[in-house]
């Protein structure tokens, strides 16, 4: 039985290069979003007045940067109307 794919012990992670094109196709779906709700995120935080912003600006740019969870938690609990 012969593979084309490298074989790869238990606990390492796998290359971008060793990923078939249709995984690549998803990590950079993945990535695209989580940058652009990043970006949203932060130009919102720049652009709002802080007294419509629950919170601290700061503490909110920092929660911002942690994946999917920060952008989605500040537009969902930290602007004011």
């Amino acid at each position: 039985m012969s593979s084309t794919a490298p074989a790869r012990n238990a606990g390492t992670k796998a290359r971008f290069s060793d990923m078939s094109p249709r995984r690549r196709a998803g990590v950079l779906a993945l990535a695209s979003i989580q940058l652009a709700l990043a970006v949203s995120a932060w130009v919102d935080l720049a652009t709002r007045p802080a007294e419509k912003v629950e919170g601290s600006k700061l503490k909110w740019a920092l929660i911002i940067a942690v994946n999917f969870v920060g952008p989605i938690s500040y537009f969902r609990a930290g602007r004011r109307s």
